[in-house]
């Protein structure tokens, strides 16, 4: 087989329009959101040339710190999680931007003190008063720091393009479809939507952002991609830990939440959406928010017929003991809230009239994967597909997100030598290898959006609501089941037998990953 041409492509925007100068002030500046995503990612545009020309990175925290002391921790932070190793020059270089204010952000003096340390630091640099404010901070906080920033003069509801103010707001945005509304109401009464970037770190993955070049810049997919020739279509994100330190948060959201709601509805509409006439955020924005809307409700009967929750016992991941749910730290011991989740759904409008979406995320499963996987129907049971006892598998294009973003596409080939045989090959396509490089982290390109005030990568605050809609319409029917144990599965097998049963049912079957 031939060597894998690798091809040396420059990064973005390098060559494109400078990003303007700006500061970045992060509310959970002493968390592990900044530590692990934020400040690695800032680091690796400032290495790849992407960086503003000038900038300042102001963390606000409970930790009472010194600059000099949180530049130390953020250090650590980089060397440990960063895409691109530590350059200790350059690391100088950037940390003499970094800046750091102690205070509660429920606590109204804190924004006076805000104000006053940003303006020295934006004095200090020559900096022009452009602000970036993401909120790394529960949902319950988002008020008292929009109405912070507000009374302390730091914002204003307004669209003017000079000097700029946005904010960028972490999922979950809400809990359910009336908390979402109110999360929404808060942000709206001191910024304009325009300024508001509510984050969902698997639209800034790379495969993720293909989906929609491999759809509308490949002639060979868009023709077919309907209800004629697709079979169905499987969205899967599974993960190999536990809860862990995290089982708090997640008795509150569970993976309907957690996963469900925003990654799995959001790689949905990705597939589905009619081709945008324009890469306009809010073109492609609109193509998104009409899959959503053609979303058929699950309710009433329909909950049990097509959706299946169910939770991990215990058991081993890759050879590491795993404690039941129930069983680990911080889960109460009667607790229903589920690690597991798979659902059917449908798409109902012309183009994917009568095609099953198959989405499915759990805990504990065997391996840590995303995926994908568009099957197409079977070809005529004649020629190479008349055996009726050994029928040809099925085309299936699958996307990989995670953990080797690419992508494959399998095919039936023949066999060489003498007589017929046919067999199914991949054809396999993987970032790094063809381009040599790793794949920028989502925080890095979304960041950059952010710099450079677009939106498309963002949710807008319609299809969160409409998302909620469409997920709280599954909570509610889940609620008046009133079930008092869920289904297992043993940590480390692929999930319970039901979630096989609710695909099986149709004469289909999950892909392994």
């Amino acid at each position: 087989m031939p060597p894998v041409t690798k091809i040396n492509i420059k990064p973005e925007r390098e060559t494109g329009p400078p990003v303007e100068p700006c500061t970045v002030v992060i509310f959970g500046g002493s968390g592990d959101l900044a530590r692990r995503k934020l400040i690695p990612a800032l680091y690796n545009l400032l290495l790849d040339g992407l960086l503003p020309s000038n900038y300042a990175v102001l963390g606000l925290g409970r930790k009472t710190m010194t600059d000099e002391e949180y530049r130390a921790t953020l250090r650590e932070g980089v060397v440990k999680f960063s895409r691109q190793a530590l350059d200790e020059d350059k690391w100088g270089a950037f940390a003499r931007h970094v800046f750091y204010v102690s205070g509660e952000n429920e606590n109204p003096a804190t924004y006076s003190t805000l104000r006053s340390r940003a303006e020295e630091v934006e004095r200090q640099l020559g900096l022009p008063g452009n602000r970036i404010f993401y909120l790394s901070i529960p949902p319950s906080s988002f008020t008292a720091v929009c109405e912070g920033l507000a009374t302390a003069g730091m914002t204003s509801h307004s669209t003017s393009p000079a000097p700029y103010a946005r904010i960028i707001v972490e999922k979950p945005v809400g809990h359910d479809l009336a908390s979402a509304k109110d999360i929404n109401s808060v942000t709206a009464r001191v910024f304009d939507e325009s300024q508001i970037f509510r984050i969902d770190h698997y639209l800034g993955k790379e495969t993720v952002q293909n989906l929609m070049v491999v759809r509308f810049a490949n002639i060979i997919f868009e023709p077919i991609w309907n209800h004629k020739y697709i079979d169905h279509v499987q969205i899967t994100v599974s993960e190999a830990e536990g809860v862990g330190t995290r089982a708090s948060y997640y008795e509150e959201a569970g993976a309907l939440r957690d996963m469900v709601q925003n990654h799995i509805l959001q790689l949905l509409c990705l597939v589905a959406m009619e081709p945008p006439y324009s890469l306009d955020p809010d073109v492609v924005r609109n193509a998104k928010m009409e899959v959503l809307r053609c979303l058929r409700p699950i309710v009433g009967k329909d909950v049990e017929k097509y959706t299946v929750r169910a939770q991990y016992a215990g058991g081993a991941v890759n050879g590491t003991a795993v404690p039941g749910y129930r069983r680990e730290s911080g889960v109460k011991p009667n607790s229903t809230t589920e690690t597991y989740v798979a659902i059917k759904c449908f798409v109902e409008n012309w183009r994917w009239s009568g095609v099953p979406f198959y989405l499915r995320t759990g805990k504990a499963l065997p391996h840590r994967a995303s995926e994908v996987a568009v099957q197409f129907k079977e070809i005529p049971q004649i020629l190479f597909n008349s055996n009726t006892q050994h029928p040809q598998p099925p085309n299936v294009l699958a996307l990989r997100i995670q953990p080797e973003e690419g992508l494959s596409l399998r095919i039936v080939s023949r066999v060489p030598g003498t007589r017929a045989y046919t067999h199914p090959v991949e054809m396999n396509f993987e970032y790094a290898e063809v381009f040599g490089r790793p794949s920028p982290e989502a925080y890095e390109r979304l960041l950059l959006d952010v710099m450079t005030g677009d939106a498309s990568r963002f949710m807008r605050r319609d299809a969160v609501e409409a998302s909620w809609a469409w997920i709280t319409k599954i909570l509610e029917g889940w609620q008046q089941q009133g079930s008092r144990w869920l289904p297992e599965y043993p940590a480390g097998t692929s999930g319970p037998v039901e979630a096989d049963r609710l695909i099986q049912e149709d004469g289909r079957s999950w892909r392994t990953l």
